[in-house]
């Protein structure tokens, strides 16, 4: 048996698989306290809570953690947190972002040394932050690492923070780690924190061990929440993952490294040695429940509304930007609906438009990922937007290719489950899980609904 644990933003969840096939035993789980910061001993609590859930974990032989990427956990000498963890969606380091890239000179010198150019998520930034408002802390900041890495270290039992590890997908979300060179980048690391420079996790391959548990289970190199979940549905190379969750996040597993001097592009590591550059926007299903909620509707008739309607909804054209917007970087930005008259301004229409602008806003990520040379040759939709019909059924047809949708799974828990299984076989390739069943949708081409939505949306940049 392996086990594999997704530490979210949200929650935490175990599942116990067979080692061989992939076949889930049982699961568990268990809710993490809300908010931007956050003592990482919750996430332990939280992590025994889930395997409790999950009927132990004692009949398990290797065990990998995925967990929410750029997170900031400060430890002093001893081992003990600092300051509370800054998660990825803390935004107080917004300024500190922007100096960076200034001081560096700019967002494409960035991408050019490390794949990434500095947001408020990243490790970097928050590391700047501390310097520059909690000096006391930043000077007692003996290790910095992320949540995986630390959630991995408490289950070695080591309190010696020299034992931290972490992995290339991970740490290729810090902002001083280099996917492409597979090393860190030391003097951005001390750039951020103003002349310091503390422990960081060694960096494990993909199939590396971290140590073992007190227990002797073997313990993974873990990985960043959207390489696990690559990781769990058998990705490979020329895979594009469409995830519309609470944001929208693509994501293409290549063998190339990134670097967009946009920054619109994450040139992220995978967990399989590879790449995987990523874009990720602000406004992903959430876009759904607003539209189905403005036409009190539930999501079964929010579906067949937008099915009802014609392909490009009689020339409306929703551009999704309702809580500002990431990618591209507009974040005061707010959503549009064009060309409504008289004779178009139905229910129906307007569903369908929130499904192709939703959707349209998913092509433009692809389209960036595409322009780093990483080539799609297919689609994956998953996240609980891949749940409506609607969305099924019209993104084959703003995408003009054919999209897989697999059965609903914690595909961030299976994907570490399955690094665990490698990790334990000690063979070169990976094990070869049965993925489920997956539904492949097929529509005729709708290039002009594409093509307006990009022409607005140009114009929104503008």
């Amino acid at each position: 048996m392996v086990a594999g644990i997704d530490s979210s933003t949200q929650s935490t969840k175990v599942v116990v698989c067979d080692a061989a096939t992939g076949a889930v035993q049982r699961t568990g789980s268990a809710p993490h306290p809300t908010g931007t910061e956050i003592d990482p001993q919750h996430w332990w609590h939280a992590l025994q809570s889930a395997i409790q859930a999950a009927g132990g974990i004692g009949d398990v032989a290797a065990i990998s953690v995925g967990a929410q990427q750029h997170g900031m956990v400060c430890l002093d000498d001893s081992g003990r947190a600092v300051r509370d963890a800054l998660l990825w969606n803390d935004t107080r380091s917004a300024d500190a972002a922007d100096q960076l890239v200034a001081e560096l000179g700019g967002a494409s010198a960035w991408a050019q040394r490390v794949g990434v150019v500095p947001v408020a998520s990243f490790t970097a930034a928050k590391l700047r932050w501390l310097a520059d408002h909690e000096s006391r802390n930043a000077d007692a900041t003996a290790a910095v690492c992320l949540p995986h890495d630390w959630l991995t270290w408490r289950l070695s039992g080591s309190q010696d923070i020299a034992d931290l590890r972490t992995d290339r997908s991970d740490a290729s979300g810090t902002g001083y780690f280099s996917a492409a060179t597979g090393s860190y980048e030391y003097d951005l690391l001390e750039w951020a924190l103003r002349g310091r420079r503390p422990v960081v996790p060694a960096v494990l391959g993909p199939r590396d061990g971290a140590g073992t548990t007190p227990d002797g289970a073997v313990l993974g190199p873990g990985a960043g929440d959207n390489a696990a979940a690559a990781l769990g549905l058998s990705a490979t190379v020329g895979d594009c993952v469409v995830s519309l969750g609470t944001s929208g996040v693509v994501s293409a597993v290549g063998t190339t490294p990134a670097h967009d001097g946009e920054g619109i592009v994450a040139g992220f590591a995978d967990a399989t040695g590879r790449h995987l550059p990523l874009v990720c926007t602000l406004n992903g299903a959430p876009v759904l429940a607003a539209v189905a909620r403005m036409l009190d509707v539930d999501f079964d008739e929010f579906d067949r509304l937008a099915l009802s309607a014609p392909a490009g909804a009689d020339g409306l054209v929703l551009i999704p930007y309702f809580d500002g917007e990431r990618s591209p970087n507009l974040p005061d930005a707010a959503g549009a609906l064009h060309g409504v008259t008289t004779r178009n301004l139905s229910p129906a229409n307007i569903a369908r438009a929130a499904v192709e602008g939703l959707l349209g806003s998913m092509a433009y990520c692809m389209q960036k990922i595409a322009g780093q040379g990483i080539p799609t040759e297919r689609i994956i939709l998953i996240g609980g937007g891949a749940r409506s019909q609607a969305v099924r059924q019209i993104a084959p047809a703003v995408f003009g290719t054919t999209v897989d949708v697999p059965e609903t799974g914690e595909y961030v828990a299976l994907g570490a489950a399955r690094q665990a299984a490698w990790v334990l076989s000690g063979r070169e390739e990976q094990p070869k899980w049965d993925s489920g069943s997956t539904w492949t949708y097929r529509a005729d081409p709708t290039p002009g609904v594409l093509d307006r939505y990009m022409h607005l949306q140009e114009l929104t940049v503008r």
